[in-house]
């Protein structure tokens, strides 16, 4: 008797997890199923930006024009922009200065300017030719490429004349500086006579290399520009 009842005692704990698990199952204790969180709402599309339809003025030229040795944003076509901006013109600055570009880099690089399709280009080289003693009759030949081109295509050129420093000799510094005026005289462009006048003769307002101007000196320079471009602009 002893024995028939361990024996039906040692099958029951072994049939008692299974009959747990059926009776858990019929009960349904078992753990519920969490329901899937919300979706988050996407995201709205980012508009496209708007596209800057304002007519483009490039200044076209070396380390005067990029900003040599000031800070982003303190070059003279950065206060250009702000001056134009104040004045309600409806322009958009586009800086195409390049350190040490010459009038020869810059007809190599011109197509690139044209691709901006500019209203007006003001054209700022030839300081780096008369620096380097380049031939005058070379630096002449390009600038004047560069301007028919330049109109051609339907730009208006402001021609910005430069010098030299006094030790390149009298004779040197006056057929340097012919360049720009007869240029401007042969191709009806604006001309600003000396891009740095009230800027290269200021020591608060050049650089201590005292070839390119402070922040302070582009904002002067910037002046200068607006003087003769503001009759070639129109109003917003």
């Amino acid at each position: 008797m002893i024995d028939v009842m361990a024996r039906t005692s040692h099958r029951f704990i072994r049939l008692l997890p299974a009959a747990c698990l059926a009776l858990m199952g019929c009960r349904g204790d078992r753990i519920p199923e969490q329901p899937a969180p919300p979706e988050s709402p996407a995201p709205p599309a980012a508009s496209a930006a708007k596209p800057d339809s304002r007519p483009v003025v490039v200044a076209f030229g070396d380390s005067l024009t990029a900003g040599f040795g000031v800070d982003p944003g303190r070059s003279y076509p950065d206060f250009l922009q702000e001056m134009l901006d104040r004045a309600g013109y409806f322009y958009r600055v586009v800086n195409a200065g390049i350190s040490g570009d010459t009038t020869g880099g810059g007809l190599a690089r011109l197509d690139s300017v044209l691709s901006l399709k500019p209203k007006i280009v003001i054209l700022e080289l030839g300081a780096n030719d008369g620096l380097r003693g380049l031939p005058l009759e070379s630096t002449r030949a390009n600038l004047e490429e560069i301007i028919v081109r330049l109109r051609q295509e339907g730009a208006r050129v402001v021609l910005a004349g430069m010098t030299l420093p006094r030790n390149y000799g009298p004779d040197y510094i006056r057929r340097f500086e012919n360049i720009f005026s007869s240029l401007a005289r042969a191709h009806a462009t604006a001309l600003i006579p000396f891009l740095l006048a009230g800027v290269a003769d200021k020591e608060d307002y050049m650089q201590k290399d005292r070839l390119h101007p402070t922040a302070e000196g582009n904002r002067k320079v910037a002046e200068n520009v607006l003087k003769v471009l503001a009759p070639l602009l129109e109003s917003r």
